[in-house]
């Protein structure tokens, strides 16, 4: 009788943990994605920027320490939160498409021609969306599998990529970004990870 092999190459585990021949899940890929901007820019639409992206990071939260010194011991525990920046890469392209709503973003946040700044963050914050899709295309539409939510972000940097007569490459415009927050959905549109609803628990006793 024929054994598939390909039922050993998960992780052993024991007791009732799991199915004994459980094989691995099949993993998020790093190319099967879209990013988008809502707000950025003047211009309309902004699905320019979206196809021209070459790379795109991922929230990553960062959690300042608060260190208890007690006798002969230290008790860590967690601080305030802080969303470090993303970086977003994107190809300029022949038309100025995307340099063009760069700049009307950046000039939202301070006219460099009249050297005037804007009234209040509202006015030039916007939205990012980034998606990792299931690899559908044409006729089969993309799934998407999560998304991540970047909610009141502005560009802290825009990075112009340097001209050089020894090189081929195309030229691209690194974006870093600020936001103020990032929540984590699902296929659904539901929170799911990062803002999905866990319950705060509050103990008896408080102690670290």
């Amino acid at each position: 009788m024929a054994i598939s092999s390909l039922s050993r190459l998960g992780v052993p585990l024991s007791g009732n943990q799991s199915a004994s021949n459980q094989g691995l899940l099949m993993p998020k890929l790093a190319y099967r994605f879209r990013v988008l901007f809502q707000n950025f820019g003047v211009s309309k639409p902004t699905t320019e920027l979206t196809k021209q992206v070459i790379t795109a990071g991922r929230p990553q939260p960062d959690f300042e320490q608060i260190t208890l010194d007690v006798y002969n011991s230290r008790i860590k525990l967690a601080g305030k939160p802080k969303w470090n920046p993303i970086t977003v890469k994107i190809r300029d392209d022949v038309n100025g498409s995307v340099s063009k709503l760069v700049g009307e973003q950046l000039q939202k946040q301070f006219d460099f021609f009249e050297q005037a700044s804007a009234a209040s963050g509202i006015d030039y914050k916007f939205v990012t969306q980034i998606e990792i899709l299931d690899g559908g295309n044409g006729t089969f539409e993309p799934t998407i599998l999560e998304t991540f939510e970047l909610d009141g972000c502005y560009l802290s940097k825009a990075e112009y990529k340097e001209l050089d007569y020894s090189k081929s490459d195309a030229l691209d415009i690194s974006l870093s970004i600020e936001y103020d927050n990032a929540i984590q959905v699902n296929t659904a549109g539901v929170p799911n990870g990062i803002g999905v609803n866990v319950g705060r628990t509050i103990r008896s006793l408080a102690t670290g």
